[in-house]
C-alpha cells in the first residue's frame, strides 16, 4: 500500500464561520465520494489552507464534523500574492491506497475552478 495526495480547492463568498465550515464539508465530500474512501482509517493527514482573508473559522473544523476525528488535521494560512484569488480553501489529503497517484481524483469547485482549468472541466 502506498500514500497517495488529493488535492481539492473551493472559495467562499464571505469571511464567516458557517460559509467556511459549509465551503469545507462540500469540498471533503466530494473528494472522499470520487476517491471512493470509505474509511477514515484510509486518511493519513489532511492539510488545509486558506488565503488570508478568510479567518474566521479552521476549516478543519468541518472536517471534525464528517467524522475525521482521529485523521491528524492541519490549518495553515496561504502566502499573501497579491494577484491571487480571494477567499479560497485548499486541502491535501494523504491517504493509504492501492490506487495509483494518476487514478485519485482531484477536486476544485466554485471559483477555485479557476485554479486548476486542465482538471476541472474533467468533473
Amino acid at each position: 500500500m502506498s500514500v497517495r495526495g488529493i488535492r481539492g480547492a473551493t472559495s467562499c463568498d464571505e469571511n464567516t464561520p458557517s460559509e467556511i465550515r459549509s465551503a469545507t464539508k462540500e469540498l471533503l465530500s466530494e473528494i472522499i465520494a470520487k476517491n471512493e474512501l470509505t474509511d477514515f482509517g484510509e486518511v493519513v493527514s489532511a492539510i488545509f489552507t486558506t488565503t488570508p482573508d478568510l479567518n474566521a473559522a479552521f476549516p478543519a473544523e468541518a472536517a471534525r464534523d464528517l467524522g475525521m476525528n482521529q485523521v491528524p488535521l492541519l490549518c495553515a494560512s496561504e502566502i499573501a500574492v497579491p494577484t491571487a484569488l480571494p477567499r479560497v480553501i485548499r486541502i491535501l489529503l494523504q491517504v493509504n491506497t492501492e490506487k495509483k497517484q494518476s487514478e485519485m481524483i482531484h477536486i476544485y469547485q466554485r471559483a477555485a475552478r479557476a485554479l486548476r482549468k486542465d482538471i476541472s472541466g474533467a468533473q
